[in-house]
């Protein structure tokens, strides 16, 4: 089973806990253990896991600043001033695979799936697949 999630970032730079709509998509599968992939399809965004708490989110967002900052003389910039999107998605990667464990994302207690918006704000999709072991 393939679904499509679509939503409305409010900012350039943004993280989104999509982690109830990744559960929900496995419920809807209907797969007792298996796997979910979870995969966005712009080069602009990302998504990864870790934990989703506001102090730490604002660190993640630091962070990427600090290792690749805006407007930082980047080639791509003549085109579309965006590269630091560009790379900053290189870093966290444009999807993640989990566990399904009992009809369930096997993820740790503190763990979230999250979504970035690095070149916002736009309407964006992902996409989660679920697939029976």
């Amino acid at each position: 089973m393939i679904k499509r999630y679509t939503i409305r970032t409010r900012k350039d730079v943004e993280l989104i806990d999509i982690t109830r709509e990744v559960a929900e998509a496995v419920a809807e599968a209907k797969v007792e253990h298996g796997l979910a992939s979870v995969y966005t399809k712009h080069t602009t965004t990302a998504i990864f896991i870790n934990e989703a708490e506001s102090g730490l989110l604002q660190d993640y967002l630091t962070l990427l600043e600090k290792l690749v900052p805006a407007h930082g003389g980047y080639a791509h910039d003549r085109i579309d001033s965006n590269a630091h999107a560009h790379l900053r998605s290189m870093l966290l990667g444009s999807g993640v695979t989990l566990p399904v464990i009992e009809g369930k994302p096997a993820l740790g207690t503190w763990q979230r799936i999250l979504f970035a918006e690095l070149d916002g704000p736009r309407q964006r999709s992902f996409l989660v697949s679920v697939v029976k072991a």
